[in-house]
């Protein structure tokens, strides 16, 4: 697959400095237009302020692209024909010449390959509540060289079985200001880190490290901003009220987590939408300071 870098995202890279992989489908599919758009500016604004290039990635027409124009940004917002793209989908959309946005699967193993080594994106997959369905965003971290910031996993899967996950995947889980694994929408889940850092300065040299064995990804996690933190018991209730009545309504497979998406934004009167733009800046701006830390 060709893979084919934007001209700030090549230099930056060619003088060994700061740039962050963003995912697309946060853009594609996480937010209703217009905020779509804004929310897909905005983390590349945060980026830009701590110092360092953003690097969107997406593939269009068969193309990796590494770091988009702005009207390339405009298209995934607005092409209600942009699908998904995850690692298995890569070669069939190169062999086709179409175009996808990439989850946090694609997005690690490209930004890996681009020599980028900071990602920032909102939450990663992990397993399904009833263990039915994992999601290749814990295989990819595993196998690919780059440091993911979220706010932990979708706080609709399974977090002690995820966080197990992870755990036998050999993925080392660190929390930047926090102790304990972030359950997306809140920053308390139980499940205890080993290792918690408050610097970033400190965060960057562990990351170095572990990049420098050669053994694959590691996970930070950043808590959601306390002012945009939601109640874990709403939030519980409104997940299940969700899974309930998607059974009911037969969803399945990649239908599942916009449909959860969906129900939980209308049943918190969109404060599940606020919190999940607000954690996910405040991962594009950790990204941002963590690759600048790192090239110091």
């Amino acid at each position: 697959m060709e893979i084919r870098l934007s001209r700030d995202v090549e230099r930056v890279l060619g003088r060994g400095g700061p740039a962050v992989a963003l995912e697309s489908t946060l853009v594609a599919h996480g937010f209703p237009a217009p905020d779509n758009l804004a929310v897909g500016r905005a983390l590349e604004d945060e980026v830009r302020k701590a110092g360092a290039v953003p690097a969107t990635i997406a593939v269009l027409e068969g193309v990796a692209r590494i770091g988009l124009a702005e009207a390339e940004l405009e298209r995934l917002a607005t092409d209600p024909g942009i699908a998904k793209a995850s690692t298995r989908d890569l070669a069939a959309l190169a062999a086709k010449g179409t175009s996808g946005a990439t989850t946090v699967a694609a997005t690690a193993y490209l930004a890996a390959r681009a020599g980028i080594r900071v990602f920032a994106t909102g939450g990663i997959g992990g397993v399904h509540r009833g263990g039915a369905d994992i999601s290749a965003d814990i295989g990819e971290i595993a196998r690919s060289a780059v440091c993911v910031v979220s706010a932990g996993a979708k706080a609709i899967l399974d977090l002690p079985t995820t966080f197990e996950a992870l755990e036998s995947a050999g993925i080392p889980v660190v929390g930047f200001s926090c102790g304990e694994f972030p359950a997306f929408y809140t920053a308390r889940s139980g499940l205890a880190l080993d290792h918690r850092f408050d610097d970033v300065a400190a965060l960057a040299r562990a990351v170095g490290h572990h990049l420098g064995l050669g053994r694959g990804g590691l996970l930070v996690c950043n808590p959601p901003p306390a002012e945009a933190a939601l109640p874990a018991d709403d939030v519980e209730r409104w997940i299940a009220d969700a899974l309930e009545q998607g059974r009911k309504d037969g969803i399945a497979g990649k239908a599942v987590t916009p449909y959860l998406l969906k129900a939980l934004n209308a049943a918190s009167r969109g404060r599940t939408l606020a919190c999940n733009r607000a954690l996910a800046l405040s991962n594009a701006s950790l990204g941002g300071r963590l690759a600048v830390a790192l090239c110091a």
